[in-house]
């Protein structure tokens, strides 16, 4: 047979089903000829022909997963919506109020004032915003007011990652009342389990008072890494 093949059509000698080639073959498409499939391409891998890298389609391209298909990476993600919000969750108020006359930190400071989010993704980071509303009437008090994040549906809470802390200390005056301590914060999902946080709190010297069921506030935004 020639080196050189030129047909415009193959057909299969019978049935529908064509091969090309045997196993161990290469097929080579050269550089600047182009193979077009208008229907199905099925595979089990593709790789580049060359280096490491490949382009998978143009700029302006659509890639559709169809539902009930899943894409699995077990490597790197990269340029994949990052810094996208993929949910948020408010809290207003609720719980009860709750006194504290302790310089250790108590979380959180009231059981039954938290809010959950279960994140999308492992890795993904947690934005928290929100305040605690405070009372005290004790010269000489030294308040402490942070996030805290429980994994475990409230039986262990640990600190947040990085979360501001309120600082206060009560001097010459005789009551400080409803006072709301805004902080803010984000904490690093280490799984996708539901995510509980709330407040933790330490009132050195003396007691104060705290409102979740008034001006107390929080807010949960999950951002995709």
């Amino acid at each position: 047979m020639a080196s050189v093949l030129k047909v415009d059509k193959l057909d299969p000698q019978s049935g529908t089903a064509l091969e090309i080639g045997t196993s161990g073959d290469t097929i080579t498409v050269p550089t600047g000829a182009g193979l077009t499939v208008t229907d199905e391409v099925k595979t089990n891998k593709i790789s580049p022909a060359t280096g490491v890298a490949f382009a998978l389609g143009d700029s302006g391209d659509t890639f559709t997963v169809p539902s009930g298909a899943t894409i699995v990476n077990s490597g790197t993600a990269t340029g994949f919506g990052v810094g996208k919000v993929l949910q948020i969750q408010m809290l207003e108020s609720g719980g009860s109020l709750t006194s504290i006359d302790s310089a250790s930190y108590q979380r959180p400071i009231e059981a039954t004032y938290y809010l959950d989010i279960t994140p999308t993704t492992s890795g993904n980071k947690i934005y928290c915003f929100g305040g605690m509303d405070t009372n005290t009437e004790n010269m000489g008090v030294a308040v402490n007011i942070k996030f805290c994040v429980s994994t475990d549906g409230g039986s262990n809470w640990v600190d947040i990652d990085n979360s501001q802390t309120s600082y206060q200390y009560l001097t010459g005056a005789t009551r400080y009342e409803h006072n709301t301590n805004y902080l803010v914060g984000y904490h690093t999902t280490a799984s996708t389990n539901a995510h509980r946080f709330s407040y933790q709190a330490l009132s050195a010297n003396d007691s104060t008072d705290f409102y979740p069921n008034q001006r107390t506030s929080i807010t949960l935004i999950e951002v995709a890494q």
